[in-house]
């Protein structure tokens, strides 16, 4: 059934697309996308940052939409901007601050060799994270071809959901959906055969 997205709730694009409607989902993009990505390219003043963390944001929504953990109360928009902020803030948590280091050699009791960027980083550490990369690869093969594209696409290729959708000739929604079901299966996959991917 057509129906004219502008007249309807956001409450009501929400209900029909947990009922699996994706029409519903390209709606709510439509609807709140640029002020979604306004607002995060306002705070981090990058636009590949900024279109990467939207990226991400509505991937979040379409996790937390299809896991029905929005309760409806009517402020939609607003609960939009907080899953953005939430992940806007995550970001910025996982950036090494950009502090200035300079130190002063006329202090005696700094050690400007002893640093930890200058650190090499442990070969325990190194070989666990190449286990991990292994494992992952491994993981990511099992997984069903429309999935395992997109995860190639979106972290091999760099591509953008945009990107992805133009080149699949699928909605942004589809490709948000298949990266959701693909981390979700390598998750599954992972804890079944007792790998952790951390």
């Amino acid at each position: 059934m057509i129906f004219n997205t502008v007249k309807v709730p956001d409450a009501e694009l929400v209900n029909r697309y947990i009922a699996g409607d994706d029409r519903a989902f390209d709606a709510i993009l439509s609807r709140y996308g640029n002020r979604i990505f306004d607002q995060i390219s306002h705070i981090v003043r990058d636009n590949e940052t900024a279109n990467d963390l939207f990226q991400e944001t509505f991937i979040k929504v379409v996790v937390l939409l299809r896991d029905r953990r929005y309760k409806e109360e009517g402020r939609f928009p607003g609960w939009l901007t907080r899953v953005a902020l939430n992940i806007v803030m995550d970001h910025f948590r996982q950036k090494p601050a950009s502090r200035n280091r300079t130190v002063s050699t006329d202090d005696s009791d700094i050690d400007i060799l002893n640093r930890e960027e200058l650190a090499e980083m442990p070969v325990e550490h190194t070989i666990v994270c190449r286990q991990a990369e292994h494992d992952a690869v491994m993981i990511m093969h099992a997984l069903p071809d429309p999935q395992r594209e997109i995860l190639e696409m979106r972290f091999y290729r760099n591509m953008s959901f945009k990107e992805i959708a133009e080149q699949k000739g699928m909605s942004i929604n589809t490709a948000l959906g298949r990266m959701h079901y693909a981390v979700k299966n390598m998750r599954r996959i992972a804890a079944k055969r007792n790998i952790s991917l951390y």
